[in-house]
């Protein structure tokens, strides 16, 4: 008894569930807080652990008995690789996946939310665009600068490739420097991400899930 408690300690909280219900089997994971890559963020912060996520995924897209994908975010950035590599994985999804945007969806969040097969994002919520950043000691040598550029042209072409967004506009939204009080960038309301393509719709979970059925139910026949 005691070894299976032990066990059940270590299983990691993902926040994740998978429903059943006559349209299909729906797992249900959740991307909020900041997006935790090979550094440990401070115990305070609410983060997603990216080695929890990533198998996550690699078994819903083999397991028979799940459909689709939800996705809800609400993140306020965080690991940039980290979060590529999450997004990327669900770019390479076969099966239905949708993204609700719930409150944020910041900085590499955008990557995250754009992956999924269609993008929702509530009217409440809002979706902060900015360039790369980094914390800590930084070397001032050229190298520095084309690393950070390569880094911001890996995200932007993926944004590009994933949403409707026009890349000249995303750039110049990302670049904006009267929108922010102390940075450079824009929030975008969940009305305007939608008019320039980031995301799909404005929506609620009701609209996700219809929209996920129908999609469960045409991938069947």
């Amino acid at each position: 008894m005691a070894d299976t408690k032990a066990e059940k300690e270590k299983e990691p909280d993902t926040g994740s569930i998978t429903t059943h219900s006559s349209g299909g089997n729906i797992h249900c994971i959740t991307i909020i807080g900041t997006i935790e890559g090979h550094q440990e963020a401070p115990e305070t912060t609410k983060t997603t652990k990216y080695e929890h996520v990533l198998p996550q995924l690699a078994a819903i897209e083999e397991t028979e008995d799940i459909d689709g994908l939800l996705i809800l975010l609400n993140t306020a950035g965080g690991d940039v690789e980290a979060g590529l590599a999450i997004a990327e994985l669900i770019a390479g999804m076969k099966k239905p996946t949708i993204s609700l945007v719930l409150g944020g969806g910041h900085s590499i969040g955008i990557p995250l939310a754009v992956a999924a097969q269609r993008t929702l994002i509530a009217p409440s919520a809002s979706m902060m665009l900015h360039p790369v950043r980094i914390n800590g000691t930084v070397i001032g040598a050229p190298q520095t600068y084309e690393y950070f550029r390569q880094i911001q042209n890996r995200i932007t072409k993926f944004i590009v490739a994933n949403s409707s967004v026009d890349e000249d506009e995303l750039s110049e939204r990302m670049m904006q420097t009267d929108a922010l009080a102390s940075d450079v960038g824009t929030v975008l309301g969940a009305q305007e991400a939608v008019d320039i393509g980031l995301c799909d719709a404005v929506g609620t979970l009701h609209d996700a899930l219809t929209w996920l059925h129908d999609a469960v139910r045409e991938r069947k026949t």
